[in-house]
């Protein structure tokens, strides 16, 4: 459900998701805000639209996300692909996979 969510949240807020992977307790995403809309709407439109769409579907009420959010914002000296490359082997890291074609919940426009 939150990669369905990522491609409308996209459209509507004018974002860009360079780089993105879901993990089973957590998620990193590599992103450019091209609009208006700052990062603390963004990720409270993705938090919120999916908490919605979890509690319907697992008709369950209560808290999918921690409040709150970690960000760093990126220098113009600093390598997109090289911190994309970092997000996405997050699963190897984790020992979720040995290859990370294995594993199917990432994305990133290097690929």
């Amino acid at each position: 459900m939150l990669v369905s969510h990522l491609p409308k949240l996209e459209r509507e807020l004018n974002v860009k998701w360079l780089a993105w992977v879901v993990m089973p307790d957590h998620f990193h995403a590599l992103l450019r805000l091209e609009g208006n809309t700052g990062l603390s709407e963004t990720m409270r439109r993705l938090k919120g639209g999916t908490a919605r769409q979890l509690d319907q579907h697992l008709n369950h009420a209560g808290r999918f996300w921690q409040p709150g959010f970690f960000d760093r914002a990126l220098r113009t000296e600093d390598d997109g692909l090289q911190i994309a490359r970092y997000i996405v082997a997050n699963p190897l890291r984790a020992g979720l996979v040995k290859h990370i074609g294995d594993y199917p919940h990432w994305d990133s426009i290097w690929c």
